[in-house]
Protein backbone atom coordinates (compact mmCIF):
# COMPACT_ATOMS: atom_id res chain seq x y z
CA UNK A 1 0.00 0.00 0.00
CA UNK A 2 2.88 2.10 -1.30
CA UNK A 3 5.27 1.87 1.81
CA UNK A 4 8.19 2.34 -0.06
CA UNK A 5 11.36 3.18 0.58
CA UNK A 6 12.94 6.81 -0.17
CA UNK A 7 14.75 7.27 -2.35
CA UNK A 8 18.95 6.88 -1.65
CA UNK A 9 20.08 10.35 -0.26
CA UNK A 10 21.78 9.46 2.40
CA UNK A 11 22.65 12.95 3.53
CA UNK A 12 19.25 14.46 2.90
CA UNK A 13 16.92 14.80 5.78
CA UNK A 14 14.20 15.30 3.27
CA UNK A 15 13.77 12.50 0.96
CA UNK A 16 11.06 14.92 -0.66
CA UNK A 17 13.28 17.65 -1.17
CA UNK A 18 15.60 15.28 -2.57
CA UNK A 19 13.44 14.17 -5.17
CA UNK A 20 11.99 17.32 -5.91
CA UNK A 21 15.63 18.24 -6.72
CA UNK A 22 15.78 15.48 -9.36
CA UNK A 23 13.08 17.27 -10.91
CA UNK A 24 15.06 20.63 -11.56
CA UNK A 25 17.07 21.58 -14.64
CA UNK A 26 19.67 20.63 -12.62
CA UNK A 27 18.80 17.24 -11.57
CA UNK A 28 17.57 16.31 -15.04
CA UNK A 29 21.11 17.44 -16.62
CA UNK A 30 22.61 14.98 -14.40
CA UNK A 31 20.58 12.10 -14.49
CA UNK A 32 20.60 13.04 -18.58
CA UNK A 33 24.77 12.27 -18.01
CA UNK A 34 24.03 9.29 -16.32
CA UNK A 35 21.82 7.75 -18.00
CA UNK A 36 24.69 4.76 -19.92
CA UNK A 37 27.20 5.05 -16.38
CA UNK A 38 29.45 2.10 -15.70
CA UNK A 39 28.15 1.15 -11.89
CA UNK A 40 32.24 -0.28 -11.92
CA UNK A 41 33.29 3.61 -11.82
CA UNK A 42 30.48 5.26 -9.84
CA UNK A 43 33.44 6.46 -6.94
CA UNK A 44 35.29 8.13 -9.64
CA UNK A 45 31.44 9.31 -11.20
CA UNK A 46 30.92 10.91 -7.92
CA UNK A 47 33.98 12.66 -7.16
CA UNK A 48 34.19 14.39 -11.04
CA UNK A 49 30.21 15.73 -10.66
CA UNK A 50 30.78 16.93 -6.91
CA UNK A 51 33.41 19.01 -8.17
CA UNK A 52 30.15 21.42 -10.39
CA UNK A 53 26.92 20.03 -8.23
CA UNK A 54 25.67 19.65 -4.77
CA UNK A 55 26.97 16.38 -3.07
CA UNK A 56 23.39 15.51 -1.91
CA UNK A 57 22.04 16.45 -5.95
CA UNK A 58 24.88 14.30 -7.22
CA UNK A 59 24.08 11.09 -4.48
CA UNK A 60 20.31 11.33 -5.34
CA UNK A 61 21.22 11.48 -8.93
CA UNK A 62 23.79 8.56 -9.07
CA UNK A 63 20.96 6.25 -7.10
CA UNK A 64 18.44 7.31 -9.40
CA UNK A 65 20.16 6.31 -11.90
CA UNK A 66 21.02 2.42 -10.53
CA UNK A 67 17.56 1.88 -10.27
CA UNK A 68 16.78 2.88 -13.72
CA UNK A 69 19.33 0.16 -15.09
CA UNK A 70 17.73 -1.74 -12.66
CA UNK A 71 13.98 -1.12 -13.91
CA UNK A 72 15.03 -1.54 -17.90
CA UNK A 73 14.19 -5.31 -16.96
CA UNK A 74 10.61 -4.77 -16.55
CA UNK A 75 10.20 -1.32 -18.47
CA UNK A 76 12.19 -1.32 -21.74
CA UNK A 77 15.17 1.34 -22.20
CA UNK A 78 13.11 3.92 -23.31
CA UNK A 79 10.87 4.12 -20.37
CA UNK A 80 12.92 3.16 -17.66
CA UNK A 81 15.13 6.23 -18.22
CA UNK A 82 12.66 8.85 -18.41
CA UNK A 83 10.87 7.52 -15.42
CA UNK A 84 11.71 7.81 -11.59
CA UNK A 85 11.86 4.75 -9.22
CA UNK A 86 12.25 3.39 -5.48
CA UNK A 87 14.09 0.69 -4.43
CA UNK A 88 10.80 -1.26 -3.34
CA UNK A 89 9.15 0.35 -6.84
CA UNK A 90 11.60 -1.44 -8.63
CA UNK A 91 10.88 -4.66 -6.59
CA UNK A 92 7.14 -4.61 -6.59
CA UNK A 93 6.32 -2.47 -9.65
CA UNK A 94 4.51 -5.01 -12.16
CA UNK A 95 6.25 -5.75 -15.75
CA UNK A 96 4.86 -3.66 -18.75
CA UNK A 97 4.39 -6.70 -20.80
CA UNK A 98 1.79 -8.27 -17.72
CA UNK A 99 0.12 -4.72 -17.35
CA UNK A 100 -0.83 -3.98 -20.92
CA UNK A 101 -2.47 -7.29 -20.68
CA UNK A 102 -4.68 -6.61 -17.79
CA UNK A 103 -5.15 -3.03 -19.07
CA UNK A 104 -6.07 -4.64 -22.01
CA UNK A 105 -8.68 -6.84 -20.35
CA UNK A 106 -10.21 -3.66 -19.21
CA UNK A 107 -10.34 -1.92 -22.40
CA UNK A 108 -11.81 -4.88 -23.99
CA UNK A 109 -14.94 -4.62 -21.87
CA UNK A 110 -15.70 -1.02 -22.58
CA UNK A 111 -14.01 0.07 -19.10
CA UNK A 112 -13.13 3.67 -19.54
CA UNK A 113 -11.94 4.88 -15.76
CA UNK A 114 -10.54 2.92 -13.17
CA UNK A 115 -9.77 3.54 -9.28
CA UNK A 116 -5.98 2.31 -9.44
CA UNK A 117 -5.77 1.61 -5.39
CA UNK A 118 -2.18 0.69 -3.72
CA UNK A 119 -0.75 2.64 -7.23
CA UNK A 120 2.76 2.44 -6.22
CA UNK A 121 5.40 4.12 -8.94
CA UNK A 122 2.57 4.18 -11.51
CA UNK A 123 2.98 0.90 -13.61
CA UNK A 124 0.05 0.05 -13.88
CA UNK A 125 -1.56 3.51 -13.83
CA UNK A 126 0.67 4.09 -17.05
CA UNK A 127 -0.70 0.83 -18.60
CA UNK A 128 -3.80 1.40 -18.10
CA UNK A 129 -3.66 5.32 -19.14
CA UNK A 130 -1.98 4.10 -22.68
CA UNK A 131 -5.25 1.84 -23.06
CA UNK A 132 -7.09 5.07 -23.50
CA UNK A 133 -8.36 4.32 -19.29
CA UNK A 134 -8.87 6.89 -17.12
CA UNK A 135 -7.20 6.68 -13.77
CA UNK A 136 -7.21 7.81 -10.35
CA UNK A 137 -4.07 6.54 -9.21
CA UNK A 138 -3.75 6.10 -4.77
CA UNK A 139 -0.75 5.69 -2.61
CA UNK A 140 -0.44 7.07 1.12
CA UNK A 141 3.48 7.27 0.90
CA UNK A 142 4.30 10.81 0.02
CA UNK A 143 7.24 10.54 -1.60
CA UNK A 144 5.77 7.35 -3.81
CA UNK A 145 2.47 9.37 -4.75
CA UNK A 146 5.03 11.84 -6.05
CA UNK A 147 7.05 9.60 -7.67
CA UNK A 148 3.74 8.24 -9.46
CA UNK A 149 3.11 11.59 -10.67
CA UNK A 150 6.19 12.70 -11.99
CA UNK A 151 6.03 9.19 -14.26
CA UNK A 152 2.94 10.07 -15.54
CA UNK A 153 4.44 13.60 -16.49
CA UNK A 154 7.49 12.01 -18.02
CA UNK A 155 5.51 9.74 -20.02
CA UNK A 156 3.05 12.24 -21.35
CA UNK A 157 0.19 10.89 -19.51
CA UNK A 158 -0.57 13.55 -16.76
CA UNK A 159 -3.93 14.47 -18.64
CA UNK A 160 -4.94 10.72 -17.91
CA UNK A 161 -3.46 10.05 -14.56
CA UNK A 162 -4.75 12.03 -11.17
CA UNK A 163 -2.63 10.96 -8.46
CA UNK A 164 -3.57 11.35 -4.64
CA UNK A 165 -1.60 10.81 -1.81
CA UNK A 166 -4.30 8.85 0.80
CA UNK A 167 -5.24 5.87 2.32
CA UNK A 168 -7.03 3.75 -0.25
CA UNK A 169 -9.77 2.51 2.14
CA UNK A 170 -10.94 5.82 2.34
CA UNK A 171 -11.24 6.47 -1.61
CA UNK A 172 -15.14 6.46 -2.60
CA UNK A 173 -14.40 4.33 -6.09
CA UNK A 174 -18.30 4.47 -7.06
CA UNK A 175 -17.66 7.27 -9.89
CA UNK A 176 -15.31 4.71 -11.37
CA UNK A 177 -15.83 1.71 -14.06
CA UNK A 178 -13.91 -0.53 -12.07
CA UNK A 179 -10.93 -1.14 -9.46
CA UNK A 180 -7.25 -2.11 -9.38
CA UNK A 181 -6.43 -3.43 -5.98
CA UNK A 182 -2.19 -3.95 -5.81
CA UNK A 183 -1.84 -4.82 -1.89
CA UNK A 184 1.53 -4.42 -0.28
CA UNK A 185 3.08 -7.96 -0.05
CA UNK A 186 6.27 -6.96 1.17
CA UNK A 187 7.32 -5.94 5.33
CA UNK A 188 10.10 -5.24 6.63
CA UNK A 189 11.10 -8.71 7.14
CA UNK A 190 10.50 -9.78 3.22
CA UNK A 191 7.76 -11.14 0.98
CA UNK A 192 4.51 -11.70 2.90
CA UNK A 193 2.71 -15.21 1.98
CA UNK A 194 -0.30 -14.75 4.84
CA UNK A 195 -2.70 -12.69 2.21
CA UNK A 196 -4.79 -11.76 5.64
CA UNK A 197 -1.40 -9.66 6.15
CA UNK A 198 -1.23 -7.87 3.29
CA UNK A 199 -1.87 -3.95 2.98
CA UNK A 200 -4.53 -3.84 3.07
CA UNK A 201 -5.74 -7.20 4.14
CA UNK A 202 -7.01 -9.43 1.10
CA UNK A 203 -10.05 -9.60 2.93
CA UNK A 204 -10.26 -5.61 2.54
CA UNK A 205 -9.10 -5.87 -1.26
CA UNK A 206 -12.05 -8.38 -2.43
CA UNK A 207 -14.82 -6.26 -0.42
CA UNK A 208 -13.97 -3.00 -2.31
CA UNK A 209 -13.72 -5.36 -5.61
CA UNK A 210 -17.02 -6.85 -4.83
CA UNK A 211 -18.67 -3.52 -4.33
CA UNK A 212 -17.23 -1.97 -8.19
CA UNK A 213 -19.14 -2.88 -11.16
CA UNK A 214 -15.63 -4.66 -12.25
CA UNK A 215 -12.49 -4.97 -10.46
CA UNK A 216 -9.32 -6.87 -10.54
CA UNK A 217 -6.95 -7.71 -7.20
CA UNK A 218 -3.44 -8.45 -7.97
CA UNK A 219 -2.40 -10.76 -5.61
CA UNK A 220 1.05 -13.57 -5.42
CA UNK A 221 1.05 -16.36 -7.71
CA UNK A 222 1.71 -18.83 -4.71
CA UNK A 223 -1.63 -18.40 -3.03
CA UNK A 224 -3.50 -20.89 -1.76
CA UNK A 225 -6.75 -21.70 -3.78
CA UNK A 226 -8.78 -21.62 -1.04
CA UNK A 227 -8.33 -18.41 -0.20
CA UNK A 228 -9.98 -17.67 -3.22
CA UNK A 229 -13.63 -17.00 -3.20
CA UNK A 230 -16.06 -18.41 -5.20
CA UNK A 231 -17.22 -14.87 -6.85
CA UNK A 232 -13.67 -14.50 -8.56
CA UNK A 233 -12.19 -15.77 -11.93
CA UNK A 234 -8.93 -16.43 -11.16
CA UNK A 235 -6.03 -15.95 -13.46
CA UNK A 236 -2.27 -17.05 -13.23
CA UNK A 237 0.17 -14.96 -15.66
CA UNK A 238 3.85 -15.77 -17.51
CA UNK A 239 5.79 -13.96 -19.16
CA UNK A 240 8.35 -15.88 -21.30
CA UNK A 241 7.97 -18.78 -19.18
CA UNK A 242 8.12 -17.27 -15.53
CA UNK A 243 4.93 -17.03 -13.61
CA UNK A 244 4.92 -12.72 -12.51
CA UNK A 245 1.50 -13.05 -10.82
CA UNK A 246 -2.00 -13.80 -10.01
CA UNK A 247 -5.16 -11.32 -10.60
CA UNK A 248 -8.61 -12.51 -9.53
CA UNK A 249 -10.86 -10.45 -12.11
CA UNK A 250 -14.67 -9.87 -10.61
CA UNK A 251 -17.75 -8.72 -11.93
CA UNK A 252 -19.35 -8.59 -15.28
CA UNK A 253 -17.56 -9.97 -18.10
CA UNK A 254 -15.84 -12.37 -16.10
CA UNK A 255 -16.54 -16.09 -14.71
CA UNK A 256 -16.26 -16.76 -11.06
CA UNK A 257 -15.47 -19.79 -10.13
CA UNK A 258 -13.07 -20.41 -13.22
CA UNK A 259 -9.52 -20.99 -13.25
CA UNK A 260 -7.01 -19.59 -16.14
CA UNK A 261 -3.67 -19.57 -17.04
CA UNK A 262 -2.51 -16.94 -19.61
CA UNK A 263 1.50 -17.07 -21.55
CA UNK A 264 2.71 -14.06 -22.75
CA UNK A 265 4.01 -12.62 -24.53
CA UNK A 266 2.08 -14.95 -27.32
CA UNK A 267 -1.78 -14.62 -25.26
CA UNK A 268 -2.41 -18.34 -25.26
CA UNK A 269 -5.01 -18.55 -22.60
CA UNK A 270 -6.25 -22.46 -20.60
CA UNK A 271 -9.31 -21.84 -18.66
CA UNK A 272 -11.69 -24.23 -16.85
CA UNK A 273 -14.94 -23.55 -15.41
CA UNK A 274 -14.33 -25.50 -12.24
CA UNK A 275 -11.42 -27.32 -10.42
CA UNK A 276 -10.36 -30.45 -12.81
CA UNK A 277 -10.71 -34.00 -11.28
CA UNK A 278 -7.37 -35.51 -10.50
CA UNK A 279 -5.56 -36.89 -13.78
CA UNK A 280 -4.41 -40.56 -14.15
CA UNK A 281 -1.36 -41.94 -13.24
CA UNK A 282 0.70 -44.69 -15.09
CA UNK A 283 4.20 -45.06 -16.59
CA UNK A 284 6.51 -43.26 -17.95
CA UNK A 285 6.13 -43.11 -22.11
CA UNK A 286 8.00 -41.66 -25.12
CA UNK A 287 7.49 -38.03 -24.14
CA UNK A 288 7.30 -35.96 -21.23
CA UNK A 289 5.64 -32.45 -21.65
CA UNK A 290 6.94 -29.75 -18.75
CA UNK A 291 3.66 -27.49 -18.26
CA UNK A 292 4.22 -23.49 -18.03
CA UNK A 293 4.02 -22.49 -14.37
CA UNK A 294 0.99 -20.34 -15.01
CA UNK A 295 -0.12 -23.77 -15.80
CA UNK A 296 0.80 -25.25 -13.00
CA UNK A 297 -0.47 -22.91 -10.54
CA UNK A 298 -3.90 -22.41 -11.84
CA UNK A 299 -4.41 -26.53 -11.04
CA UNK A 300 -4.54 -26.66 -15.15
CA UNK A 301 -2.52 -29.60 -15.60
CA UNK A 302 -5.29 -32.14 -15.91
CA UNK A 303 -6.69 -30.08 -18.64
CA UNK A 304 -3.17 -31.74 -20.62
CA UNK A 305 -2.89 -34.90 -20.14
CA UNK A 306 -6.29 -34.99 -21.62
CA UNK A 307 -4.99 -32.99 -24.38
CA UNK A 308 -2.41 -35.17 -25.17
CA UNK A 309 -3.66 -38.63 -23.99
CA UNK A 310 -1.35 -39.03 -21.29
CA UNK A 311 -0.88 -39.52 -17.37
CA UNK A 312 0.98 -38.58 -14.43
CA UNK A 313 3.96 -40.59 -13.31
CA UNK A 314 3.48 -39.36 -10.23
CA UNK A 315 0.65 -38.05 -8.59
CA UNK A 316 2.44 -35.55 -6.74
CA UNK A 317 4.54 -34.14 -9.53
CA UNK A 318 3.64 -32.01 -11.97
CA UNK A 319 5.52 -33.73 -15.44
CA UNK A 320 3.14 -35.06 -18.08
CA UNK A 321 3.75 -38.36 -20.24
CA UNK A 322 2.56 -39.80 -23.24
CA UNK A 323 3.22 -42.27 -26.01
CA UNK A 324 2.15 -39.44 -28.09
CA UNK A 325 3.53 -36.61 -29.88
CA UNK A 326 1.57 -32.97 -28.87
CA UNK A 327 2.37 -29.65 -30.11
CA UNK A 328 1.21 -27.07 -27.34
CA UNK A 329 1.82 -23.54 -26.20
CA UNK A 330 1.49 -24.50 -22.85
CA UNK A 331 3.88 -27.30 -22.83
CA UNK A 332 7.93 -27.75 -23.27
CA UNK A 333 8.48 -31.19 -24.96
CA UNK A 334 10.97 -33.47 -24.49
CA UNK A 335 11.61 -37.25 -26.14
CA UNK A 336 12.33 -39.44 -22.95
CA UNK A 337 15.11 -42.23 -24.13
CA UNK A 338 16.32 -43.39 -20.68
CA UNK A 339 14.62 -44.22 -17.26
CA UNK A 340 17.14 -44.87 -14.16
CA UNK A 341 17.08 -45.11 -10.79
CA UNK A 342 18.41 -42.63 -9.12
CA UNK A 343 21.91 -43.38 -8.76
CA UNK A 344 24.78 -41.03 -9.84
CA UNK A 345 27.42 -43.57 -11.09
CA UNK A 346 25.44 -44.68 -13.56
CA UNK A 347 23.79 -41.55 -14.85
CA UNK A 348 27.83 -40.36 -15.15
CA UNK A 349 28.49 -43.91 -17.07
CA UNK A 350 25.70 -43.05 -19.51
CA UNK A 351 26.87 -39.53 -20.17
CA UNK A 352 30.01 -40.05 -20.64
CA UNK A 353 28.79 -43.13 -23.10
CA UNK A 354 26.85 -40.49 -24.98
CA UNK A 355 29.73 -38.07 -25.05
CA UNK A 356 27.55 -35.40 -23.45
CA UNK A 357 29.38 -32.27 -22.90
CA UNK A 358 26.46 -30.08 -22.02
CA UNK A 359 23.27 -31.18 -19.65
CA UNK A 360 20.81 -29.27 -18.52
CA UNK A 361 19.37 -30.07 -15.37
CA UNK A 362 15.49 -29.96 -14.34
CA UNK A 363 14.01 -31.27 -11.25
CA UNK A 364 11.00 -31.46 -9.84
CA UNK A 365 10.54 -33.71 -6.60
CA UNK A 366 14.44 -33.86 -5.64
CA UNK A 367 16.91 -32.41 -3.48
CA UNK A 368 19.61 -32.10 -5.64
CA UNK A 369 21.12 -28.98 -6.84
CA UNK A 370 21.58 -28.82 -10.83
CA UNK A 371 25.08 -27.12 -10.14
CA UNK A 372 26.02 -29.84 -7.62
CA UNK A 373 24.63 -32.50 -10.06
CA UNK A 374 26.93 -31.06 -12.99
CA UNK A 375 29.82 -30.86 -11.16
CA UNK A 376 30.08 -34.74 -10.37
CA UNK A 377 28.87 -35.99 -13.68
CA UNK A 378 32.22 -34.19 -15.37
CA UNK A 379 31.01 -33.90 -18.64
CA UNK A 380 32.75 -34.20 -21.77
CA UNK A 381 32.08 -34.19 -25.70
CA UNK A 382 30.21 -32.69 -28.12
CA UNK A 383 26.58 -34.02 -27.36
CA UNK A 384 23.56 -32.08 -25.30
CA UNK A 385 21.12 -33.89 -22.96
CA UNK A 386 18.54 -32.93 -20.42
CA UNK A 387 18.36 -34.76 -17.34
CA UNK A 388 15.33 -34.46 -14.99
CA UNK A 389 15.48 -35.61 -11.63
CA UNK A 390 12.19 -36.50 -10.55
CA UNK A 391 9.84 -39.10 -8.64
CA UNK A 392 8.44 -42.06 -10.96
CA UNK A 393 5.37 -43.40 -8.43
CA UNK A 394 7.11 -41.94 -5.67
CA UNK A 395 10.63 -43.45 -6.51
CA UNK A 396 13.59 -40.92 -6.83
CA UNK A 397 14.29 -41.24 -10.59
CA UNK A 398 16.55 -39.61 -13.38
CA UNK A 399 15.10 -39.42 -16.82
CA UNK A 400 17.37 -38.64 -19.62
CA UNK A 401 15.96 -37.16 -22.64
CA UNK A 402 16.00 -34.16 -25.60
CA UNK A 403 13.77 -31.11 -25.95
CA UNK A 404 11.55 -31.10 -29.44
CA UNK A 405 11.39 -28.41 -31.24
CA UNK A 406 8.02 -26.98 -32.28
CA UNK A 407 7.51 -27.36 -35.84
Amino acid sequence: MGRVNALPTPDGPDPLAGFHALLSPEGTALLAELRDHDPARELATATRLRRGHPADLVSAALGQARLRQRAVAKFGAEDAHRMFFTPNGVEQATRTSVAAYRAQRFAGLGVRSVADLCCGIGGDAIALARAGITVLAVDRDPLTAEVARANAAALGLEALIEVRCADVTEIDTAPYDAVFVDPARRGGRGRIFDPEAYSPPLSWATAAALRAPRAALKIAPGVPHEAIGPQAEAEWISDNGDVKEAVLWYGDGFAPGSFRSTLLPTGATLTAAAPLPAPPVGPVGRYLYEPDGAVIRAHLVADIVDRCHGRLFDEMIAYVTSDELYDSPYTTAYEITDQLPFNMKKLKALLREREVGVLTVKKRGSAVEPEELRRKMKLRGPSAATVFLTRVADAPTMLVGQPLKRP
